[in-house]
């Protein structure tokens, strides 16, 4: 195709560049990813489920909620992750998201958020208000799969504007 018409391009060399973009697009193509329901966030934090610690992740997204970027916040102890609002907001203000879905695994493969997961969640939910910043969900996840608390009437969905 076009690579094929730059001066010293061959076929090989073609295919070693086409592959190269491909990677790329795979490894930092999370930008493109519009998030529109917790299956669409759900690709982005599995590889972290089969990990022995918790991991509390954040993910920042624009206006059109495009992922800007997928983070760990916090590793926490075997059985829970203390996190706060502050360690969980400071990128998404530095990356001026509008929005963020959060995500935490359960080692123990329970998906069913414990009391400190409803805290957390109400805690990010009021956070977020102030800071302009919606939390459009919360993901309990495992290797066997996810919970996410709006799913589940656990947590509303901020209104448009």
């Amino acid at each position: 195709g076009l690579l094929l018409r730059l001066p010293g391009m061959g076929e090989a060399k073609a295919c070693a560049v086409s592959a190269a973009l491909e990677l790329g697009r795979r490894l930092y193509g999370l930008r493109d990813r519009r998030i529109a329901s917790p299956k669409d966030v759900w690709p982005l934090i599995a590889h972290w489920a089969d990990r022995k610690q918790e991991r509390f992740i954040c993910c920042s997204l624009n206006g059109a909620h495009e992922v800007i970027a997928a983070r760990i916040v916090s590793i926490g102890l075997v059985n829970r992750t203390v996190v706060h609002p502050r360690e969980v907001f400071a990128d998404p203000l530095q990356d001026r998201a509008c929005a963020i879905v959060v995500g935490h695994n359960h080692p123990s493969g329970r998906l069913d958020p414990s009391p400190e997961d409803l805290d957390i969640t109400k805690r990010l939910r009021e956070a977020g208000e102030l800071l302009g910043i919606a939390l459009l969900d919360h993901l309990i996840f495992s290797a066997e799969g996810f919970y996410s608390f709006v799913e589940h009437g656990l947590l509303e969905v901020p209104s448009a504007g």
